[in-house]
This record gives C-alpha cells, structure tokens and sequence, in this order.
C-alpha cells in the first residue's frame, strides 16, 4: 500500500514537472524588442547547426568549441534540452542552450554566444533572462554555468543578473586548458 501511494505521488509529481517544462519550453512571441532593435527569436533546430557554428566562429577567434555533432545531439534531445536562437532579419546573431535535470532541479546553461559586433547591446543579458525565467517556471532551484577564468565580460553579465561565483574547474577547457570558474544562481521557488 506505501510503495503505490509512493508510486503515485511520485507520478503526479513528475508529470507535474515534465508539463511546467513542456509549457516553458513553448516560444510564444517570436518577434521581440531589446533597446530599439526588433529581432526575432525561435528554438534551435538542426538546419540552424551551420549558423550557430558561425557565431561561434566569431566569438571564439575562428574556433567552434563544439563540432556540427554536438549540437545535433543536443538539438535532438527535446525533453530536457532547449536552445534558442536569435536573429536581425535573416543574420543570426546569437544563441543560448541549456539542460535541465528534474531529479536535481537544475537547469545548466551549456553554451551562450553573441556575435562580437553585436555584444554589448542587452542580447545576451536577454538569453539568460529567459532561460532564467524558464528555470523559474518549472520551479527549479538553480541554474549554473562555467565561464572562462579571463573572461571578465561575461563574468560580470552574470553577476550583474545574480549569478555567484562558487568554485574553479581547473584545467577545464579543451585545447588551451583554461580554468573554468563555475557560477550559480539562485532561484525563486513558485508558491
């Protein structure tokens, strides 16, 4: 009798949370407005793969971090994977991807990128916002990510949005093994 009531409060629970994270999943308003600029915003699919490359070709000086296959396995992955992509017209010019574990309740921002000519101008600050408010939503207690130790900028934009710092992977990033500082962020629990 305990192991069936278990088993159904366990059920309802779980469904409860895999259908907050189907809504917030949902993108509703394609077409947004961040200072004076519209862009519009859509999730990541495959066909998307050589455009993301592209920003992060930009960003990472003529480098992909992550290959043509890790995204494909990423964007395959819709039950616990979202990535997102904003565009200006037709030039994309940034993306955000994130995991997110029910049992831990924590969502894990895995990649965020602006194109360098278009940093500064409150796009990726609207990326994390959502995924924020997405996390939020599905009444997760946390978000984290890893940035690289020298880079300053991002680290600021992430705790100016609330994130702190909470340890060092050492020796983290492919290629050039630079120390990761991982960071956290709180988040308000739904009532």
């Amino acid at each position: 009798m305990l192991k069936k009531f278990r088993e159904l409060i366990q059920n309802r629970f779980f469904n409860r949370t895999k259908q907050l994270r189907e809504q917030a999943f949902e993108i509703h308003d394609h077409v947004i407005q961040i200072e004076d600029d519209t862009y519009f915003i859509a999730k990541a699919m495959i066909p998307d793969i050589p455009d993301i490359l592209n920003v992060e070709r930009s960003v990472y000086e003529g480098q992909t971090p992550w290959d043509r296959a890790a995204f494909a396995n990423e964007l395959r992955r819709k039950f616990d994977r979202l990535y997102l992509v904003i565009r200006y017209h037709d030039r994309m010019l940034g993306f955000i991807g994130a995991s997110f574990d029910d049992r831990t309740k924590t969502a894990h921002i895995t990649n965020v990128a602006v194109v360098e000519d278009k940093q500064n101008r409150g796009i990726g600050s609207y990326l994390l916002k959502i995924m924020i408010g997405k996390a939020e939503f599905i009444g997760y207690k946390k978000l984290t990510l890893e940035v690289r130790k020298s880079n300053a900028r991002a680290q600021a934009l992430y705790l100016k949005l609330g994130f702190e710092k909470t340890g060092v992977k050492a020796h983290y990033y492919f290629g050039d093994h630079e120390d990761a500082i991982d960071m956290t962020l709180a988040l308000t629990q739904k009532e």
